[in-house]
């Protein structure tokens, strides 16, 4: 039995539904709508209206192209057209008041994804006692273009202002905003470790969970090459005032034909966040390691076989010869004796197995392991590190990478994470998960150790989900003394 709810913020007064104990607010602008004059500019607040506005379907979605057939077959999303696509949804329990409030930042290669799909449900975090929040963000070029006079980053200006706005108006669905966790995935943890580097860190958030995503932003020259690549590809100059003037559709055509085929551990250009005022004044990850965020707790976390999303399906995995062999190992300066611990942990891998390996401690397992030593040497905010290593039954995927969001969520019963995780994926692993997540929420202790001189890491598996310390430490010492001998990869 539903029924509607209403509650009034400072634009106006929103229309809700109330069924199960859960209010659903959906659609909600945050911003004003990025378009016209407003296109390629900051976001702005959003207008006031007069009445009652419907928020009870979800709003419009960032133009952004459709994932490759691959892809697809794994990762749901929404693409929904619309200006007002800056917008976010809210669960709350009924009655709500002073609750822990998470506001989850989705993945996608800052090209991909939305907050309208069914996975992402908050249901079962409102059930729980969360208020949670999902967000829409500008994606691909309209979001990470870098352009003479436009402000680098506008994507991930859009998430800032969304924080901005849940401190500012989320009492009014019962949420304490001085008690707000940031979360997300891949991309959107990324984006989640980007603002924990940056000077206005404590303004957006409290706690942060970062779910296979490292914090990173490069030069802006090197940020900018897709945008000059795209500029040529329509005959273009790369300024603002010819971007505004393309239609979206002609971008993500020229988005599409330039970032075919290109993935997280394959060559090809893609979208990446910019070291540029005043968001990302510095590297994000060596100002985090320099003590940027120490007064915010945070737990990340990575998927045992990240990389098996992308190289199993495609076949690469299988088609890693001598020489691309080779091309990885230079690429990711992996010597003689970094090579040999592989070799001896791994005694049966193929060459395109332990390139998934050499991808995930790189990109993930190497920059957590030193955001918690560092945080660690100066008695920072706690950190928790975990592993998801539950392996699903479909397409040979393993532990890859986004497997966890259902588990988390505890929505494993949605078509979207069904795809993912098969029809019969350890409900007791999602209440295991799911309920880490509330606790950290709440308190900033997800139920086991934090970082300490042990490096302890919780496991997530079926049927038992357990603490070990030190894992892969023949692995990862191998890598650090390499660190101690060189200049620190990036």
């Amino acid at each position: 039995m539903s029924e509607h709810v209403t509650t009034r913020i400072s634009t106006g007064t929103l229309r809700g539904v109330r069924a199960d104990g859960i209010d659903r607010y959906l659609g909600i602008p945050y911003a004003a709508a990025p378009i016209g004059d407003l296109r390629f500019r900051e976001p702005q607040p959003a207008p006031a209206w007069d009445g009652v506005r419907d928020a009870t379907t979800t709003g419009p979605t960032a133009p952004q192209i459709p994932y490759g057939p691959v892809t697809a077959q794994f990762l749901a999303n929404v693409i929904s057209p619309g200006d007002g696509y800056l917008n976010l949804n809210i669960w709350a329990p009924v009655g709500a008041a002073s609750r822990p409030v998470m506001v989850w930042v989705h993945g996608g290669s800052f090209a991909h994804g939305s907050n309208a799909l069914d996975g992402y449900d908050g249901s079962a975090f409102a059930r729980d006692g969360i208020v949670l929040v999902s967000i829409n963000y500008r994606l691909g070029t309209e979001g990470f273009s870098v352009l003479p006079g436009v402000p680098a980053n506008l994507g991930l200006t859009d998430i800032a202002a969304a924080l901005r706005w849940v401190r500012a108006e989320i009492a009014a669905f019962g949420g304490d905003p001085h008690n707000v966790t940031a979360f997300g995935e891949s991309a959107g943890a990324s984006a989640v470790g980007d603002l924990l580097g940056s000077p206005h860190a404590v303004e957006l958030f409290d706690k942060a969970i970062l779910q296979s995503g490292t914090p990173s932003a490069v030069h802006p020259e090197r940020a900018g090459r897709i945008t000059r690549r795209t500029a040529k590809r329509l005959g273009i100059p790369a300024t603002r005032e010819a971007f505004a003037a393309e239609p979206s559709s002609r971008l993500l055509a020229a988005e599409a034909a330039l970032t075919a085929n290109s993935s997280p551990v394959s060559a090809g250009l893609g979208f990446q966040a910019a070291i540029s005022e005043p968001l990302l004044p510095r590297e994000p990850l060596q100002a985090i390691l320099d003590g940027a965020g120490d007064s915010i707790p945070v737990m990340l976390g990575w998927n045992a076989e990240e990389t098996r999303l992308w190289l199993v399906p495609s076949g690469l995995q299988d088609r890693i010869g001598r020489l691309l062999f080779t091309a990885v190992r230079l690429r990711f300066r992996i010597g003689r004796r970094i090579l040999r611990a592989y070799r001896a942990a791994f005694p049966a891998a193929s060459r395109g197995q332990l390139l998934g390996e050499f991808a995930t401690d790189f990109i993930l397992r190497l920059p957590f392991h030193r955001i918690g030593d560092h945080r660690l040497a100066r008695q920072a905010a706690s950190t928790h590190l975990y592993e998801f290593a539950w392996r699903t039954p479909v397409g040979d995927l393993g532990a890859a990478h986004a497997l966890e969001i259902g588990f988390v969520f505890d929505q494993l019963t949605s078509p979207d994470w069904i795809r993912l995780a098969g029809a019969e994926a350890p409900q007791s692993l999602a209440d295991a998960m799911h309920a880490a997540w509330v606790r950290f929420a709440t308190t900033g202790d997800p139920g086991w150790r934090a970082w300490d001189s042990n490096r302890p890491v919780m496991v997530f598996d079926s049927p038992s989900s357990r603490v070990v310390d030190n894992p892969r430490e023949a692995i990862l010492s191998a890598w650090r003394r390499r660190a101690e001998n060189t200049s620190p990869a990036r």
